[in-house]
């Protein structure tokens, strides 16, 4: 696979002095299980062999099932990201909201170390940053959707604010460092999971009313133009920013929809019953509902 560069990611501000504590009270109807985490996230793509082996010989996940235009990638039996392949998608437009990136977790620094490795042999890095609650690697896949790959700091570890959410500044990080604790696996471990979303929105205030007061994720971090919420006290489930300054819903090749998992049915129907309850489109399926954020972004709240 040829390395390629392609555009990275804008870091979270050095500077601390523009971060706001968390709202104490949100509005929310009420707070999510402290057990609720992200499932699956779902891409729309161009070309679904040449993500395929992306996501498989650089990000390390095992090919799971693989169909004429779909294929779910994930850590043993676990899916994390399904391809939906669609060559008459349009490329998303500049103005349209999505994907930041999908951040991808890895149980240790080890397991950080061999995913280094594999993009330094298959693929090249866009940037990496320590930010205190995380060591972070960040490219971009072949068709420009954002990736990170990250490893937590232990949560007492974590830096807090005196209104107890957390914070997570962009300084440096050494590759050098991290790469010496490589066990050269080609594969992730058992324990990887989709740690969290990031997404460009139109309008952060308008995600914080969806995202908080409706959906009831608690906000860890609210920093100039972008929001970080999260469930359970996690540094963060869910990015939203406003960054490139989006201007439409989205749409196009790129995200499709991402899970929200919830410990079980009644939690699942509670979330529904929120959205519906302002007026939010939902759709029952299987073991949970369909829903859109107000980008036109799919989730999918599923039981866990």
């Amino acid at each position: 696979m040829e390395s390629r560069v392609l555009p990275g990611p804008k870091p979270l501000p050095e500077d601390a002095s523009n971060i706001r504590p968390p709202m104490t009270d949100t509005g929310a109807s009420a707070s999510l299980p402290a057990s609720t985490r992200l499932g699956r996230t779902a891409l729309r793509v161009h070309d679904l062999g040449e993500m395929v082996d992306f996501y498989h010989a650089v990000v390390g996940l095992a090919v799971l099932d693989r169909g004429n235009d779909s294929a779910t990638l994930g850590v043993d039996d676990t899916p994390l990201l399904e391809l939906r392949e669609d060559p008459d998608a349009p490329t998303r437009d500049r103005e349209q909201a999505g994907l930041f990136h999908n951040a991808f977790r890895f149980p240790s620094r080890t397991a950080l170390g061999a995913a280094l490795d594999r993009i330094r042999e298959h693929w090249t890095l866009d940037g990496a940053s320590d930010h205190r609650v995380s060591e972070a690697l960040y490219l971009s896949d072949p068709e420009g959707n954002g990736v990170e790959l990250y490893r937590d700091r232990p949560r007492e570890a974590w830096p807090t604010t005196a209104d107890g959410g957390v914070e997570m500044p962009t300084l440096s990080l050494d590759l050098d460092d991290v790469a010496a604790d490589s066990d050269g696996a080609s594969l992730a471990p058992a324990g990887t999971t989709l740690g969290h979303v990031h997404l460009e929105v139109t309008s952060v205030p308008a995600a914080r009313e969806f995202y908080v007061e409706t959906l009831g994720f608690d906000v860890q971090m609210d920093v100039d133009s972008a929001l970080f919420v999260s469930a359970g006290g996690y540094h963060h489930h869910i990015g939203l920013n406003a960054w490139n300054r989006r201007s439409a819903p989205a749409g196009g090749r790129g995200l499709d929809w991402f899970e929200i998992l919830l410990p079980d049915a009644d939690a699942v129907a509670a979330v529904a019953e929120r959205i519906a309850d302002v007026g939010g489109d939902v759709t029952e399926r299987d073991a949970g509902a369909d829903i859109v954020d107000p980008n036109g972004i799919g989730i999918r709240l599923r039981s866990a």
